[in-house]
């Protein structure tokens, strides 16, 4: 059978392409990072993904990237809260974006890849609906696959490990809507900045998430501290 690592995050995009990569009839091998984000409510929802999608193996790396910092996810820094056209129309990068994580997150399933014999990494990258995170654009990872191709004993020997990104140019109504297509479980999904009792709903990724529910014709399942903002 053929194997896939699968960057889990606990998020809705990682969740969808990982659905994406099991109905492509991949064997899953799942990670996860317990990079020094603020709080680990994501990482537990990970784990219930990695769970309900019968995952080969899922390994939870730990790396501090607050040691780097220059992130609200890493630091103190105040969390950014704008309106969906504010978020989709701006310009500059937020707060929230984590210098070079992809990058970073990549290399460890490149390395991890090899050492499986693995055909492809999923990542749930997304290129529409996001907060402006250079590293998350189509000419990124093709960039990335190249290096990949250059940089393994598996890609000099000929079998090169594909860098997947299923999700990329999909808004967030469609990736959504695709989940509910392939069974994934939103209710054990995360996307929420702060680690709360329930989500903010005020966040750029809560309300990126809110609008794609909105958009897709779905409830979110899970908790919101003003319920209005789910409704």
């Amino acid at each position: 059978m053929k194997r896939a690592i699968c960057l889990l995050s606990g998020g809705v995009d990682s969740a969808v392409a990982s659905a994406i990569a099991k109905d492509h009839g991949y064997e899953i091998y799942a990670i996860t990072f317990d990079y020094g984000q603020r709080h680990k409510k994501e990482i537990e929802c990970a784990k219930k993904l990695a769970e309900f999608f019968r995952v080969r193996e899922h390994k939870i790396f730990r790396i501090d990237l607050n040691e780097i910092g220059n992130s609200a996810l890493t630091s103190n820094k105040k969390i950014p809260e704008r309106g969906i056209e504010e978020i989709k129309n701006s310009r500059q990068i937020p707060e929230t974006y984590v210098p070079a994580r992809n990058t970073i997150m990549l290399s460890f399933a490149l390395a991890y890849a090899e050492v499986k014999g693995a055909d492809a990494i999923f990542i749930g990258a997304n290129c529409i609906d996001y907060s402006g995170y250079p590293d998350c654009r189509p000419e990124y990872f093709k960039k990335f696959q190249e290096m990949a191709d250059l940089a393994t004993k598996m890609g000099v020997e000929g079998r090169k490990i594909r860098i997947e990104t299923p999700v990329i140019e999909m808004n967030k109504a469609d990736i959504i809507k695709k989940g509910f297509e392939l069974g994934v479980p939103f209710q054990y999904t995360w996307s929420c900045y702060r680690g709360g009792e329930k989500a903010c709903g005020k966040c750029d990724s809560c309300v990126l998430r809110l609008n794609g529910f909105k958009e897709a014709g779905f409830r979110d399942p899970i908790e919101y501290e003003n319920e209005i903002q789910n409704q």
